[in-house]
């Protein structure tokens, strides 16, 4: 949002964006190597097995000769943004501070049946050989496709307000947004722009992945089909290889869940003689089923 080569000084681009100039100026310093294998081991073991804990993750990654104490682990997750799946007592806390509002889940029983009904978004954590990235996607719920992305160094609210612009830009404006309870996704930036749009918004119960599943199953595709297979160096080759995946997703991937279609016979050509089955979200699972 700051643009170095405007006429107009960074000092006063930050105060009419109202932001810190320190902010601006700050370069995050490299994490050790031996730091980058471990969250490129706990990234692959959650993806495996997301209902794992701390603890069990430092069994999981001693059996791949990486000791690593608790904290450490616990660390980890929560810079790479993840968390282990399983029943939490109050699960839903309302309120991350001023500017965040976290918003009621509005799918339950709610049948998905047509294009743009329900769009769906979610933030992943990118490997790559010198650091990571992190990557948000809006999704169409009903055909999987993938509307728009953005790929970011820094897990602030600019990036995923990006995607959602750009989004609604190309494609309209769905009935309902359903996200989890990020702070990303619970800024008042992000939270403004649909509103503006008169987009109901629908947020997840924390920690509960059933209720995004569909995006969640195309971040396993895309990170085995495409990130592990590749290796990144850097952010340069992280976005062309995503933006070459996607192509190749939206486009030529046949879904079982889809009949066989891809995600965008789905979405832009729907016909009578499609038999996509509806989906239909109940309180803990879905009755569709969950192949990509």
């Amino acid at each position: 949002m700051v643009d170095r080569d405007a006429g107009l000084p960074i000092a006063r681009q930050c105060r009419l964006l109202k932001v810190t100039r320190s902010t601006v100026y700050y370069r995050p310093a490299p994490l050790p190597e031996d730091t980058l294998t471990v969250m490129r081991a706990l990234d692959e073991i959650h993806l495996q097995y997301p209902f794992l804990g701390s603890r069990k993750l430092v069994i999981e990654l001693a059996k791949r000769g990486l000791v690593v104490n608790r904290k450490r682990v616990q660390r980890l997750m929560g810079l790479m943004g993840i968390e282990a799946i399983y029943p939490k007592p109050r699960t839903t806390r309302p309120g991350f501070g001023a500017g965040h509002k976290v918003y009621p889940y509005l799918l339950g029983g709610v049948e998905i049946a047509r294009a743009d009904q329900v769009w769906v978004a979610d933030v992943t954590y990118i490997p790559m050989r010198a650091g990571f990235a992190y990557l948000v996607a809006v999704m169409d719920a009903y055909s999987r496709r993938i509307l728009s992305w953005r790929l970011s160094n820094t897990a602030d609210a600019r990036f995923c307000v990006e995607a959602l612009n750009e989004a609604l830009g190309k494609h309209g404006r769905p009935e309902i947004f359903n996200s989890d309870q990020g702070s990303t996704f619970t800024s008042l930036a992000f939270t403004g722009v649909l509103e503006a749009n008169d987009v109901r918004i629908s947020m997840d119960g924390k920690g509960r992945w059933i209720d995004n599943v569909f995006i969640e199953r195309f971040w396993r595709s895309l990170k085995y089909e495409e990130v592990y297979l590749h290796g990144y160096d850097d952010l340069r080759q992280a976005r062309s290889g995503i933006e070459r995946y996607l192509r190749y997703y939206n486009h030529r991937r046949a879904h079982q869940s889809l009949e066989n279609l891809t995600p965008e016979q789905v979405y832009h050509h729907p016909t009578a003689d499609m038999l996509v089955p509806a989906i239909v979200h109940r309180s803990a699972q879905f009755s569709a089923p969950l192949s990509s």
